[in-house]
């Protein structure tokens, strides 16, 4: 798709960034009437941003799906899990926490159906991430809420492309690629527009690092400008600017979840011009990335989502602690990598777990799902994983396959020559480990985990391997994963109100100026506190960019 616009196009809303809550947003004003420009500094071929490559997760509450596996979920444990999670503490968490009550309650109500309307299907088996395991009121899910759109992120993109594209063919809305805003147009105190560059056309692969050559300018003005450009995950000297203490020194390798282009600019072109941001250090990274087998952009990294089984251990050989086992708290075991001085933590698993387990949180990497190809995922029903998740075993960049405990540590003191692994204390582990499996009972708090997972349909299918013997071969080969800090979102952002609109420091309105997705910190600026919930990010884009849509086209009415 090419750029579509008209030089005497004269738009009621100008949104900067074709992504998700940008497209959403674009489409409730067009269901208004409304005239609306989309302006994106990448080609046609990102049209979708950040959300193509996602493996296409909502969090939801109360749904069928949960229902027909039997989990029981309702308003008031969504909300216990939420605001357990967030931990929010400051001032500045006015906005936020009125956007996470009302975005619980759109989860737990109107989400579903509204996204049903619009061709959205969901995988039957809705997956358990983030589970806790610090209390009933600490960080976590209590529940299973992870649903998987059926297609992952295009899919769910989809609707929402052809929409805009259908207006955009018959003159009521244009969208302007290698357009980059360098300012907003400010007059009377007011947003009237934004003005910048036009790129150089770049036919770069999706998500690659495009050119920034300057071939011309543009001029865009509009009766409101809606910021829906992302966060500032993709620029590493950001990402380091924003590295709390509480997360320890920034590590000397930091992969990337998220292309290049998800810079930041457009957060500091509105400040510049009297935005208020917050809580930028509030950052969501994962401490269990791996390098892409294929990577497109720079340092690009994929998240390892696995269930509980796997036994991590530091860059030494020593656990992670009890609550912070895999898949359990994001944030905790960011912390407490940080906390050990190293860049990397290693997965101990079996190739039984692994193909029961593991899966990469991005859409090539989930081709099954993707593509909605049954046979696919019908291998993990059949304990072995699916061919592209095998392909990060295939690449050996960061894997270990060993048919001995004994092979597998040198191995992993091989790969980090310059860090000293206790071996000896790596062997000790596996050995208790499966002498606790044998027993049938035992005192480590991983393995009960594990075995209550079980006790949940859906993850016996295909979420949690049986507890079994790590050093019995039928269960091989064994396998060590070294995982790095890996970019994925800025949790803080432009503070905004419930209408969307983008506040000042003083906590005024801004006229003419809104902000969703990302931008916002997925609403106020920070709702999902220091923790996320996974499937926030994608079901916050769709609740912001539907609520900031309803809100513009009923002022345009009027």
């Amino acid at each position: 798709m090419a750029s579509i616009f008209a030089r005497e196009f004269t738009p009621d809303v100008v949104v900067v960034g074709a992504g998700l809550a940008g497209l959403v947003t674009a489409c409730e004003l067009l269901d208004a009437g409304a005239r609306v420009t989309i302006v994106d500094q990448e080609s046609a071929g990102n049209l979708g941003g950040q959300a193509w490559w996602s493996p296409g997760g909502l969090f939801l509450v109360g749904t069928p799906e949960q229902r027909r596996l039997g989990v029981k979920d309702s308003l008031d444990v969504a909300l216990q899990d939420w605001f357990g999670s967030a931990g929010f503490d400051r001032p500045e968490d006015y906005w936020p926490r009125k956007w996470a009550r009302a975005f619980v309650e759109w989860a737990a109500s109107d989400a579903r159906p509204w996204l049903s309307e619009r061709g959205v299907k969901l995988f039957p088996i809705v997956g358990w991430s983030e589970r806790g395991g610090a209390g009933s009121i600490g960080p976590g899910n209590s529940v299973p809420r992870f649903h998987r759109v059926r297609g992952t992120g295009p899919a769910l993109l989809a609707p929402f492309i052809e929409r805009v594209s259908a207006a955009a063919a018959v003159g009521r809305a244009e969208l302007r690629f290698r357009h980059q805003v360098d300012h907003l147009i400010v007059e009377m105190g007011a947003v009237r527009g934004v003005s910048g560059s036009v790129l150089i056309d770049d036919a770069a692969p999706r998500g690659a690092s495009s050119s920034r050559e300057v071939v011309g300018a543009f001029d865009i003005r509009a009766g409101a400008v809606v910021v829906a450009s992302g966060g500032f995950g993709g620029r590493r000297e950001a990402v380091e600017s924003a590295w709390p203490a509480r997360l320890g020194a920034v590590p000397r390798t930091i992969l990337a979840g998220v292309p290049a282009f998800v810079d930041g600019r457009m957060l500091d072109i509105a400040e510049f011009s009297g935005a208020h941001l917050i809580h930028e250090d509030r950052l969501w990274q994962y401490a269990d990335g791996v390098s892409h087998p294929s990577g497109v952009w720079p340092g690009h990294g994929v998240r390892l989502v696995t269930g509980p089984s796997p036994l991590w251990f530091d860059a030494r050989g020593h656990r992670f602690p009890a609550s912070v086992w895999p898949g359990s708290d994001s944030l905790g075991a960011s912390t407490h990598l940080g906390a050990t001085g190293s860049d990397h933590s290693w997965l101990v698993m079996t190739r039984r777990i692994f193909d029961k387990e593991v899966f990469a949180a991005q859409g090539d990497l989930t081709v099954d799902f993707t593509e909605k190809d049954l046979a696919l995922v019908a291998q993990r029903l059949r304990r072995h994983a699916p061919r592209p998740v095998d392909a990060i075993r295939d690449a050996g960049l960061d894997v270990i396959c060993a048919d001995s405990v004994d092979e597998l540590v040198v191995g992993m003191a091989a790969m980090e020559p310059e860090t000293t692994l206790d071996v000896e204390r790596v062997r000790a582990e596996v050995r208790a480990h499966d002498r606790e499996v044998a027993s049938g009972f035992g005192k480590d708090a991983q393995i009960m985990a594990t075995r209550h997972a079980r006790t949940y349909r859906g993850d016996r299918l295909m979420g949690v391997s049986s507890p079994h013997a790590f050093l019995d071969p039928r269960n091989g080969p064994l396998m060590a994963i070294r995982v790095r800090s890996l970019t994925r979102t800025s949790l803080g952002g432009i503070e905004t109100n419930l209408d969307c609109e983008v506040l000042t420091e003083d906590g005024v309105p801004l006229p003419g100026l809104y902000a969703v997705g990302e931008a916002a910190g997925f609403g106020g600026g920070g709702m999902h506190g220091y923790r996320a919930l996974d499937g926030g990010f994608l079901s916050g884009c769709v609740f912001t960019g539907h609520r900031a849509g309803q809100v513009l086209a009923g002022r345009l009415r009027h």
